[in-house]
């Protein structure tokens, strides 16, 4: 595994794959690689030739109120797993060289982030669709692969994927989760034992929810405050949003048709999670 740090030196290692007839996969992250990070490792060794993972905790996506300095990182610990997950290549940029001095053009993507994680975090999906969009142009990937836990996130990056009319497909593949439901984040190693079992409550509004649709259910209102009510019942939750929308646009439901998908953000004391569920009516 070779692990460069620049983007001159990332560029030219893409162009060499290329040019040996390699298609690239591409898992971008924040470090701090766990389980999820791996399935989406393993989907591009199963489907491309050359695996590039980069970890960056790219400071464009915190907000003034979020910590981006006690954002986990765990390098020696993400290097172990690349190389046992045997990636090619991993991108560790330091700051300066993604957002050097004078450094003033970012990429929004208008829609798709006026709700839920573009309301709660102003800013952040700008933060994500520049970093991206650098990667892309540095790595070059054939095919760059996000977890379904970021749900909004991944539609987003489609989006300015087909705008910008980048070179890239976009695989999302499945949350990964405990054998309790909680999805797998950087963001649970926060967590107390108590707020760790408090944790569960979203796996389990969401199930609530996807059977409330499954039985017939298609008022979005009444499928909402089932999802609500037991976020509520856990004393140590703290409700952000929750949602039913469509899948493909976000735009929240009256009535439930076609493919849904269920959204939630909850504080499980000072830890912010959130979580999804897709759903398709028949």
């Amino acid at each position: 595994m070779r692990r460069i740090r620049t983007a001159r030196a990332m560029r030219v290692w893409a162009e060499e794959r290329h040019a040996a007839g390699d298609r690239i996969g591409f898992v971008p992250t924040m470090g701090a690689l766990h389980e999820g990070h791996l399935s989406l490792i393993r989907a591009a060794r199963r489907s491309t030739g050359a695996v590039a993972v980069s970890i960056f905790v790219n400071p464009l996506q915190f907000g003034p109120s979020e910590d981006l300095v006690r954002y986990p990182r765990a390098l020696a610990q993400d290097l172990g797993l690349c190389r046992k997950e045997s990636v090619d290549v991993i991108f560790t940029p330091k700051v300066a060289e993604l957002y050097p001095p004078g450094f003033e053009t970012t990429v929004t993507v208008i829609q798709l982030t006026r709700r839920f994680e573009g309301l709660s975090r102003p800013g952040h999906f700008e933060g994500v669709a520049t970093v991206v969009t650098k990667l892309f142009n540095i790595v070059r990937p054939d095919r760059a692969f996000f977890g379904q836990k970021d749900y909004q996130q991944a539609l987003v990056v489609r989006q300015l994927v087909k705008d910008l009319d980048l070179d890239t497909t976009i695989s999302v593949c499945p949350t990964v989760r405990e054998a309790d439901g909680l999805a797998l984040s950087s963001r649970n190693r926060f967590l107390s034992l108590p707020e760790r079992r408090a944790a569960t409550i979203l796996y389990r509004a969401l199930s609530a929810g996807r059977a409330l649709i499954q039985q017939g259910e298609r008022s979005a209102r009444k499928v909402r405050q089932a999802m609500v009510r037991l976020i509520r019942s856990e004393p140590l939750s703290r409700l952000d949003y929750a949602a039913v929308a469509d899948a493909d646009m976000l735009e929240e439901f009256h009535v439930v048709r076609g493919r849904a998908v269920l959204l939630l953000a909850v504080r499980i004391g000072k830890i912010r999670l959130i979580d999804n569920m897709v759903v398709t009516c028949h």
